[in-house]
């Protein structure tokens, strides 16, 4: 049994909760209870999921996994396109787990790479006692973060982990400047101050915003892809006040799916 689907395996039970449909600007469509159970068969070499969201039923089965998705060893995932390709749809699901809870985020581009809608997934293991938290704010992110960051590749090549350095203050100007060191790398951007999301408006052809969710999540997109250019998508979840975790899946200038990063940092001030 490989290492990929012992993590898949991290991630068996019944999750109940809700599939939460959003407009790229971040208003809610429709929200829709669902039940998501993941059983292992035949000594768990076999998955099979069952998917039901209200009246609508479908059962899946795995034996292996595909080119387009990869695990953490705590059961992280994302799985999604691996390349971008001009009047293509695109778009990956990204998702985090901790102990008895899941927040799961889809990310959709349409053919004309524009950002077309967002479902945000919230679940708990059945018989465990669900834990709400409001919606995310910018107040929750400010200060200092350190962690760590464990980056996997698509191509089997080694992983590595780094140290990471994450700060968010608001300057005089009221824009929010961010500082990311990860690894040897140092980057810092700033962004727009909206209600309910962040936009990093830096350079007008290549914005990216970050919206504010409920349980404490937030959903990283640029807002128009751009052939011949880097881009990536985010899922974070600020779990514990002091406690966030980021998974980031990144692609190359070439549009193809390039790596995976899970980052588990805390607030240090």
């Amino acid at each position: 049994m490989t290492k990929q689907w012992q993590y898949l395996l991290k991630n068996l039970g019944e999750w109940q909760g809700s599939f939460t449909h959003y407009t790229p600007q971040g208003q809610m469509i429709k929200d829709i209870k669902s039940v998501v159970s993941l059983e292992g068969l035949n000594d768990n070499q076999i998955v099979r999921q069952t998917i039901r969201q209200g009246e609508k039923e479908q059962v899946l089965e795995y034996s292996s996994l595909s080119r387009s998705v990869m695990f953490f060893d705590n059961g992280a995932f994302s799985q999604g396109s691996i390349q971008l390709g001009p009047l293509s749809e695109f778009g990956a699901e990204l998702g985090l787990i901790h102990e008895n809870r899941r927040v799961r985020l889809v990310q959709l581009f349409n053919k004309q790479g524009q950002l077309d809608n967002l479902t945000l997934i919230r679940e708990k293991l059945a018989g465990t006692t669900p834990i709400e938290t409001p919606p995310l704010q910018l107040e929750d992110l400010l200060g200092e973060w350190h962690g760590e960051a464990t980056t996997i590749y698509p191509d089997w090549r080694h992983g590595n982990t780094c140290p990471t350095h994450l700060s968010l203050k608001i300057n005089e100007a009221g824009r929010l400047v961010q500082t990311l060191i990860f690894g040897e790398i140092t980057l810092t951007t700033t962004a727009t101050i909206k209600d309910s999301y962040l936009l990093f408006d830096q350079h007008p052809n290549k914005l990216i915003q970050v919206l504010f969710l409920p349980n404490g999540v937030s959903a990283t997109s640029p807002l128009q892809l751009q052939l011949n250019q880097p881009l990536f998508l985010e899922l974070g979840w600020l779990i514990q006040p002091n406690l966030r975790q980021r998974l980031l899946r990144s692609y190359d200038n070439r549009g193809t799916w390039f790596s995976l990063s899970l980052v588990t940092e805390h607030r240090v001030a």
